[in-house]
């Protein structure tokens, strides 16, 4: 899928999610998704975009996969710039602050994340990188 195709659906949800405080689309392959907000480290505008998510104890696990491509997400370069973020689940808005998992939790967290969608091995091997795991902690 091409990069502006997948960012006018991801747009689309986004909206279609808020619109609904997430009646419409917060459900997607079989699991819950949320919004998540963030500040883009050029523009300084707020870009939202909709996310599957685990939880892992009280932390919220995203995945910062853009479906394999070489690079990370702009999403994941801009909470790495600013971790204080603001995530939806349904009508509810959460301030939480971000941080990518050390080595030690992907490891216990990637085989629940695979069992959660197994779309993301294949994402994984089309990518040299490692496919960030993101941890979300309340604030």
């Amino acid at each position: 899928m091409k990069d502006t195709t997948a960012r006018r659906l991801s747009t689309l949800h986004a909206a279609l999610f808020r619109l609904t405080s997430g009646k419409i689309g917060k459900r997607l392959v079989n699991n819950d998704m949320l919004l998540l907000t963030t500040v883009g480290t050029g523009t300084g505008s707020e870009h939202v975009v909709p996310l599957l998510y685990l939880h892992d104890g009280d932390d919220i696990v995203i995945i910062a996969s853009w479906g394999g491509r070489p690079e990370n997400p702009q999403w994941y370069r801009n909470l790495q710039a600013e971790p204080r973020v603001m995530i939806q689940i349904l009508g509810e808005k959460i301030p939480v602050t971000a941080r990518t998992a050390d080595t030690v939790q992907r490891a216990r967290l990637w085989p629940l994340v695979l069992d959660a969608y197994d779309g993301y091995a294949e994402y994984q091997s089309r990518t040299e990188r490692q496919i960030p795991v993101v941890m979300l902690s309340r604030r």
